[in-house]
């Protein structure tokens, strides 16, 4: 019911909404040159008029820093406009070229390169079926040389709707350009670290430049979590620009709207035309603006047409309190047997309300009306229906888990002016790509900041740190992927298309993993069961808001999965071996111990008394890094072994 309502309206146009070409302008700085069909209505495609809602687009579409690159790719996701209710899924390639190049030369190029992203925005997200063919139109734009001739981004938009349709399409196509197994291969068993930071929601934030590399690590470790890229992000941007400070004022005494998004409101000049070099004043503008923030908070809106009750949307409150830090802890006060109680009347409401709609005109879909999981037969393929208080489409299990709803964020690619966005009181994480360096810097904004280049995941709290330290089976199913992953690289098409080691593989097992976390949750007397998934980390997780959400509903089908750990067993001399690898790579005695035998290691070449009384002070660095790390190691296993 709910499908059919939020496609209806690409029926006749498809899920393509506007095809746009951002420029950068060496007064102007980031501007809309076109749009088509143009972004509002009654404006003429050369309008560069923005909706309040997307006013960051020319920022995302053409990222900071992108003149150190020819070409580069973006993934980036904007709020809903009003009246619509899912995010907008939005693709930008681009390029540079040479002024001097050009058969047309326009008045305004004064610089000696034009830079031009080309960007679809679209309904559903095709993250990689768009860019393969939005990256050989803007090839083709750019070799035209006169930017003037906008015909063939017409039929782009002519063409993506007619050949795309209004559904996603099946099996892989979704996963396109997506590689999990290049994602195992780079970071190896820290996979798995990732995957459970996400599951607690915490605030994550990738860093690495080009984009296109931030935002293909990002998505492809969303990817391993089932059903989240084609139905679990419909929620994941609910935020508002900031707007100014008089606005601010008049608006926390006015009541809130009904379907706005749950917002931030602050002082900033979004529009501070931050060319491609011009970092440095960016980030004074964005440190400036931080200070004069003012947080407003709004009552929570229905969650992607689910009509929730007043009860329910009570236990949902939204912060009260202003604190960044203490906001978190509120929003997961999800009361769940009051929502059971308030389901089962708004189930009797919504059956009433649905014989009547049928009644006055059959054939129509009725208002995204929310029904109960039901258990489905295994025909093959996923039935799914509107989950009750996710409002996001579930299959059978309760997937995707409802983690980016309620204020948690997922944006691939952040751009400078949604800085303020990381300390927002109504955020209550996020999971964001940055490429600029102000972000990383700033570690307090963030739980765990991710290095995609050295495949690094800093996480600052220690209680964090120990809550993710992987279990001794936790380490044998990464050990299990990371093996078949390396062992078959040979043996695999490029393509990743293979089945054991292969992408659709990976994600198979992350799959089960999940399943089996989910099963084990629902027995009694688990504790041992769940041990294996990590007693610390299982606590954490069941406070969670995507948790209380799943677990406010029945899912049968879960009976019939296998409730322990894949990888359980009994301890044994290779789980030592892996857990030494594991922390000589991960812990900071380890890497004290690496960085002493490497130290060795090059003094040994040399040669000279000097060299005799470095290589003494390295052995004797190595000798207490190692007897101190063995010490803890020792005590750490003799509790696994207990």
């Amino acid at each position: 019911l709910q499908s059919g309502h939020r496609w209806g309206s690409m029926e006749k146009r498809g899920p393509v909404l506007h095809i746009v070409v951002v420029g950068f302008h060496h007064k102007k700085g980031c501007q809309i040159e076109f749009s088509y069909p143009p972004l509002k209505p009654g404006e003429g495609h050369d309008s560069q008029s923005l909706p309040e809602e997307w006013k960051y687009l020319p920022f995302l579409a053409l990222p900071d820093g992108a003149h150190n690159y020819q070409e580069d790719t973006v993934f980036f996701h904007l709020p809903p406009r009003s009246g619509d209710q899912t995010t907008v899924y939005g693709v930008s390639c681009y390029r540079q070229i040479e002024a001097k190049a050009l058969k047309v030369r326009q008045a305004d190029v004064t610089r000696e390169t034009v830079q031009k992203s080309v960007c679809v925005l679209s309904q559903l997200p095709l993250y990689g079926l768009l860019q393969a063919k939005l990256q050989l139109i803007t090839h083709a734009y750019f070799e035209e040389k006169d930017f003037s001739q906008i015909s063939i981004l017409k039929e782009l938009y002519d063409h993506m709707n007619s050949s795309l349709g209004s559904t996603l399409p099946e099996g892989s196509q979704v996963y396109l350009g997506l590689s999990p197994r290049d994602l195992v291969l780079h970071f190896r068993h820290k996979v798995l670290i990732l995957f459970k930071l996400i599951l607690l929601e915490k605030k994550v934030l990738f860093y690495i430049s080009p984009v296109n590399r931030l935002v293909g690590a990002l998505m492809t470790v969303l990817s391993l979590f089932p059903g989240m890229i084609e139905h679990g992000l419909t929620d994941c941007s609910q935020y508002r620009p900031r707007k100014s400070v008089s606005e601010d004022a008049g608006s926390q005494g006015s009541a809130p709207q009904l379907g706005v998004p749950v917002a931030a409101a602050a002082a900033s000049n979004t529009n501070l035309g931050v060319g491609k070099g011009d970092g440095k004043m960016a980030e004074k503008h964005a440190v400036e603006g931080q200070k004069a923030n003012v947080p407003f908070c709004q009552s929570e809106k229905t969650c992607n047409g689910a009509q929730t009750s007043n009860d329910a949307v009570q236990r949902l409150k939204v912060p009260s309190r202003s604190s960044p830090a203490s906001s978190e802890s509120d929003w997961e006060t999800l009361d769940t047997n009051g929502l059971e109680e308030s389901n089962l009347k708004e189930e009797h409401e919504n059956a009433a309300l649905q014989q009547a709609e049928n009644l006055a005109s059959k054939g129509t879909s009725s208002e995204s009306l929310p029904i109960t999981v039901q258990p489905q037969a295994n025909t093959g393929h996923a039935v799914l229906v509107p989950g009750l208080i996710s409002g996001l489409e579930e299959d059978q299990f309760g997937m995707p888990l409802a983690i980016f709803t309620k204020g948690y964020l997922c944006l691939p690619y952040m751009a400078l002016q949604q800085h303020h966005l990381l300390s927002d009181v109504t955020v209550r994480g996020f999971v964001a790509g940055a490429t600029n360096i102000l972000f990383r810097q700033q570690k307090h904004l963030s739980d765990a900041i991710v290095e995609i280049e050295d495949a690094q995941v800093q996480i600052h709290d220690p209680e964090l740190r120990k809550i993710l330290n992987p279990t001794t089976a936790d380490l044998r199913f990464a050990d299990y992927l990371v093996k078949h992953v390396t062992e078959n690289r040979d043996d695999v098409f490029l393509d990743g298309t293979g089945w054991e080691g292969g992408d659709e593989w990976i994600r198979a097992q992350f799959s089960a993993y999940l399943h089996a976390l989910l099963a084990a949750v629902l027995q009694p007397d688990n504790e041992k069961t769940l041990s294996d998934f990590g007693t610390a980390f299982v606590a954490a997780w069941k406070n969670t808001h995507n948790y209380r959400v799943w677990n406010s509903n029945k899912h049968p089908a879960l009976a019939e999965v296998n409730s322990s750990h894949p990888f359980q067993g009994q301890y044994s001399v290779s789980d030592v071996k892996l857990r030494l690898s594991h922390s000589v790579q991960n812990s900071e005695r380890g890497k004290k111990i690496g960085n002493a035998m490497v130290s060795t290691s090059r003094n040994v070449m040399q040669t000279g008394k000097a060299v005799g009384q470095s290589v003494g002070g390295a052995f004797t660095s190595a000798k207490s890094a190692m007897s101190s790390w063995f010490s803890t190691f020792t005590q750490s296993t003799q509790s696994l072994g207990d």
